[in-house]
């Protein structure tokens, strides 16, 4: 083969590169999927808590780095950010805020927005009905706050959070719309069939009541016409008349199974579990692994009333 031949043969295999390189590059730009390992820099967002992380990750995929500002294990309510929290935030695109009037948002969002005026901020529960801290049959939460602020624990919320969460991603990042929306449809979908498996096994319970330490789970019952019992009343720890109270009413509706927050002392629902031969059930509302951790207290109800009357 002549010179002449192999540099044409090159020009021709150079050509075909180039095409194909932007046949790619195209087909990226026009479905606004990121290219497989490419783009070393991933947006970086915040959220407030755990269950976040699993609705922003289930949407960003690759293209996002999550930190969550109250850490595994923490209390939203009282939980203060450390130098490296607040470092995160300086460099963030983004922070999607639970919006429902959580105790952290309530009292660092202001700071949290001077440290970083160009960071969008992204209401996640925009678009839900909040309940009144009032529910089941007891005042719980903070009484500076009218709302219940736990609006996650409610399937039907979690779908609109991760709708919301999906329309912040598009504002920071629109060239990732069509990824964010197809995981988002993915992620959905096992919402909604979660959704279904609740409804279907707790259908012909309505009225039923639970006991739960901390009351987190106002909405979960809301939704599908249970009724929360809390043993911690506006923050603090029952008195012996109330305890005497709640056992009463245990016994009465015939509840076999106490949730606590690990986040709460147990001493005292443990107390009530040995006075009404109930099981104590650790349920974290704040738990990442949110759609798991649903179907574990979906467990515990169908065991704790399967056991009613024994």
């Amino acid at each position: 083969m002549t010179a002449k031949m192999i540099r044409h043969r090159l020009k021709e295999i150079l050509g075909l590169v180039i095409i194909t390189v932007l046949s790619v590059t195209a087909m990226y730009l026009f479905t606004g999927t990121e290219p497989p390992g490419g783009g070393d820099e991933k947006l970086v967002v915040v959220a407030t808590i755990m269950p976040q992380k699993e609705f922003i990750e289930a949407v960003a995929g690759e293209r996002a780095e999550v930190t969550v500002l109250v850490p595994p294990g923490a209390d939203p309510h009282t939980y203060e950010p450390d130098p490296g929290t607040l470092k995160r935030v300086s460099e963030a695109d983004a922070y999607f805020i639970v919006g429902s009037g959580i105790e952290f948002e309530t009292q660092y969002l202001d700071r949290l927005r001077s440290i970083n005026p160009d960071m969008l901020i992204v209401n996640t529960s925009r678009g839900i009905r909040f309940i009144p801290t009032q529910g089941g049959d007891e005042h719980h939460e903070d009484i500076e706050s009218p709302y219940d602020p736990h609006v996650w624990t409610s399937p039907q919320n979690a779908m609109i959070m991760v709708r919301n969460t999906l329309e912040g991603l598009e504002r920071i990042d629109p060239q990732g719309s069509r990824y964010y929306q197809d995981n988002a449809n993915l992620y959905l979908e096992r919402l909604r069939e979660l959704d279904t498996k609740m409804k279907k096994t707790l259908e012909g319970r309505e009225g039923e009541a639970i006991l739960a330490y901390h009351p987190a789970w106002g909405y979960l019952c809301s939704e599908y016409g249970l009724r929360q019992v809390a043993i911690e009343r506006e923050g603090k720890e029952p008195g012996p008349g109330t305890l005497s109270d709640i056992i009463g009413k245990a016994r009465r509706t015939g509840i076999k199974v106490i949730f606590v927050s690990p986040q709460f002392s147990r001493k005292n629902a443990e107390m009530i579990a040995d006075e009404i031969g109930a099981e104590v059930v650790v349920v974290d509302p704040l738990n990442q692994n949110y759609i798991e951790n649903m179907e574990k207290i979906l467990r515990a109800l169908e065991n704790g009333w399967s056991h009613q009357g024994d």
